[in-house]
């Protein structure tokens, strides 16, 4: 069976950011995980919001992908969060994993927005990137 395009870009995007000596420095560890962890505290990686849609052409099959990865800290600045946001772009934009069971076109940062959580205790940078994948 196939796995779902959405699946297999996740799959990959992870694999690059643990793979990355710099980006597990800056995180205490290979922190990267698919929701906040419970009693871990920041700074780490979270999967945030994934959303595919049909890019099939008459000949191929593919989707479109805007993916979400937010960066955590307890900095009051945003500047931790950011330094952290800045290598995971510089690690994905316009990288070219391989993909299980599908080609990756490409994958492209779109743009990075902070924002305080929880009464200020927390800053989140939330980076946005648009993908677009064939079916093989």
């Amino acid at each position: 069976m196939s796995q779902s395009a959405v699946v297999a870009l996740r799959k990959a995007v992870r694999d690059i950011l643990v793979g990355d000596a710099t980006l597990t420095a800056l995180l205490g560890g290979p922190r990267i995980h698919d929701e906040a962890p419970r009693g871990v505290e920041p700074p780490y990686v979270t999967f945030a919001d994934a959303h595919a849609r049909d890019w099939s052409t008459t000949t191929d099959r593919g989707a479109e992908h805007f993916l979400a990865i937010d960066v955590w800290t307890e900095d009051r600045g945003a500047r931790a969060a950011l330094v952290i946001a800045a290598r995971i772009e510089a690690l994905l934009h316009e990288a070219t994993p391989a993909l299980e069971d599908h080609r990756l076109v490409n994958l492209r940062f779109d743009r990075v927005e902070t924002q305080r959580e929880g009464q200020g205790r927390f800053c989140r940078a939330s980076l946005r990137f648009r993908a677009v994948t064939e079916a093989l």
